[in-house]
């Protein structure tokens, strides 16, 4: 299985789970609330935080920007859209902010303008959102940048899985399992799907989680998932769109502790007596 690194922090099998915590919009198109957000994800434990970066007229159609929304920005789409989009002054801020902090950050980049705007922070690595997995001049627009990609796989047949791959090259590339409903049904998630991926590719394979509670993103690094990415929220009553499907503040760090407790827990695989267990024998056993 190959290791990759993101700063300093190696991923892939006998490493710890990467933990990212996506704030995409949940920010609400407030700094102040991005900040929080990136000192919530600091609190908890997490590896990094993850923001998405649209060119809205590049990614939507003026037919979609015109269609009628009423939201805290305006009265249509585009207006909303808009609205939730931060450019280079909060971005300066939010890297600006991460460096004093010492704590990774990066972004989904939905077009190749996009990606151009984010390289100029130099980020470690760039991640692939679900619904650009089939966008082949993204992909190899990324893979000019030189870094490690994380390539999320909702909504996708496992053809264009393999087909997304062979674009991309298997050089520095993390893949995680997803199911792109918000939030998502249980019957839905089919946490199997990372041992087949494993299987099917030898990657290091993550699991992006869009399901309203942690248990099962707790089974998803058990079953062998290298990176979690889960969506944070100061508050999941909050006005937005993606609210309903994070973490909110207790859950995040009850989510980072309960996998830091499944990965001490899952061992070695070879069956011993522990030390703490003998004095028990001599207690409990009546022959041998």
């Amino acid at each position: 299985m190959k290791e990759i690194q993101i700063n300093n922090k190696k991923i892939g099998d006998g490493n710890p789970c990467y933990i990212i915590a996506e704030i995409g919009i949940n920010h609400n198109g407030d700094i102040n609330i991005a900040k929080k957000l990136i000192d919530l994800a600091i609190l908890a434990g997490c590896d990094a935080v993850k923001f998405q970066k649209r060119t809205i007229e590049v990614v939507y159609t003026a037919e979609e920007l015109a269609k009628p929304r009423e939201n805290p920005f305006g009265k249509t789409n585009g207006d909303l859209k808009y609205g939730l989009e931060f450019g280079l002054k909060e971005y300066t801020e939010i890297d600006n902010y991460c460096k004093e902090k010492k704590f990774t950050w990066f972004a989904s980049c939905w077009d190749e303008g996009s990606v151009d705007f984010i390289d100029q922070f130099n980020v470690p690595c760039y991640k692939i959102a679900s619904a650009s997995l089939t966008d082949d001049d993204l992909l190899r627009y990324i893979r000019t940048k030189g870094k490690p990609i994380i390539l999320s796989t909702g909504m996708s047949t496992l053809e264009q899985i393999d087909h997304a791959i062979e674009v991309l090259g298997k050089n520095d590339l993390i893949v995680l399992h997803t199911c792109s409903t918000y939030p998502s049904n249980y019957d839905e998630l089919n946490l199997k799907v990372i041992t087949s991926l494993k299987e099917r590719y030898g990657l290091p394979i993550g699991y992006s989680g869009h399901e309203t509670g942690l248990a099962s993103t707790v089974a998803a690094v058990a079953l062998g998932a290298c990176v979690v990415e889960r969506h944070i929220t100061l508050d999941r009553a909050m006005w937005g769109s993606d609210q309903a499907a994070s973490v909110g503040t207790s859950g995040i760090i009850r989510l980072v502790r309960d996998i830091r407790l499944t990965e001490t827990s899952m061992g070695n695989g070879i069956k011993t007596v522990v030390e703490r267990e003998i004095p028990i024998i001599s207690k409990l056993r009546r022959k041998g």
